[in-house]
């Protein structure tokens, strides 16, 4: 494959996972993961060290980027941004009239991805491995299941939003927006961003920004650290994510508490429920399942080909 055509594929994996963070409950993360270049994207991260920081103060751009694994990480980030700049008015439009066959795609998508992405683990049947996913799991549910609380609008807890809510979003199975909304500070944030040059928010937008910062660089060092000595268990907990996962996207909920939020409505506290009967919508929901499921395959082919 040319460099070209490589950059394209690297820009629609970006483009993927862009659309996946405008979902609420759904994670660039697991997109990353689904798509090959998670590890690759965890490594790119971390490499951001002294070193970088010595070529980017002396201008030296072009070794900064060969550095940073420049061909990989910018036409990742601009697919990522163009998904966000353009899809977001479809993605809010799906989720408000097609709710249930919105969530039944991405159910879709997930369960295919497990599958996939427990394949990668060596050993997968090992005992040890089998705990970590089931551990994984309990912990991707326990956090989907959380009730927002408020906190304090502190310096501080702006820095801890912010940090938090990055490692999340490049943790598979888990949302940042969704950790930010648990954590009290989603209006707060989405407000501030929306009205930057209002008065203090400029400096709360910069706090929150370098905790999202030293929380990429540090979170994406630890990740790359497990990821290089504890491949099998890193992999195992992390589809134990994806499984735990699932309770937010399952497509039929009945919402207990919910809350509007600038004009949209977010939802505090909901239960499980099965389809009320078989009809032509029970019939569509299942269809946009195997849809997912067979996008995750055709992308599997597609990487396996390449």
């Amino acid at each position: 494959m040319n460099i070209e055509k490589k950059q394209l594929l690297i820009s629609l994996k970006g483009f993927a996972m862009g659309m996946a963070d405008i979902v609420p409950g759904v994670s660039g993360g697991t997109v990353a993961l689904i798509t090959g270049v998670y590890n690759e994207l965890i490594k790119t991260i971390s490499s951001f060290n002294k070193e970088a920081i010595k070529l980017l103060l002396k201008f030296q751009i072009k070794d900064f980027l060969k550095h940073m694994n420049g061909p990989f990480i910018i036409p990742l980030f601009i697919g990522i941004i163009l998904a966000i700049l353009t899809m977001s008015r479809l993605m809010h439009f799906l989720m408000s009239e097609y709710a249930v066959y919105t969530w039944s795609l991405f159910f879709g998508l997930i369960i295919a991805s497990i599958f996939f992405v427990a394949r990668l683990i060596p050993n997968l049947k090992s005992p040890s491995n089998i705990v970590t996913m089931i551990a994984g799991g309990g912990i991707g549910y326990a956090v989907v299941s959380l009730i927002p609380v408020h906190t304090p609008d502190t310096p501080l807890m702006f820095f801890l939003s912010g940090a938090i809510a990055i490692c999340a979003m490049i943790l598979p199975g888990i949302s940042g927006s969704f950790i930010l909304l648990i954590l009290g500070k989603y209006l707060t944030v989405t407000s501030a961003l929306k009205n930057p040059f209002a008065d203090g928010n400029l400096l709360m937008i910069a706090i929150f920004c370098i905790g999202c910062f030293i929380g990429l660089v540090s979170f994406s060092k630890f990740l790359n650290y497990v990821l290089d000595k504890f491949y099998g268990k890193t992999m195992s907990l992390l589809t134990g994510f994806m499984i735990g996962s699932l309770k937010k996207i399952w497509p039929w909920r009945e919402v207990l508490e919910e809350k509007i939020i600038r004009g949209k409505t977010h939802v505090l506290r909901d239960q499980l429920i099965l389809p009320a009967e078989a009809n032509i919508e029970l019939f569509l929901a299942v269809a946009c399942m195997f849809i997912g499921a067979i996008l995750i395959l055709t992308l599997e082919r597609a990487g396996n080909k390449n």
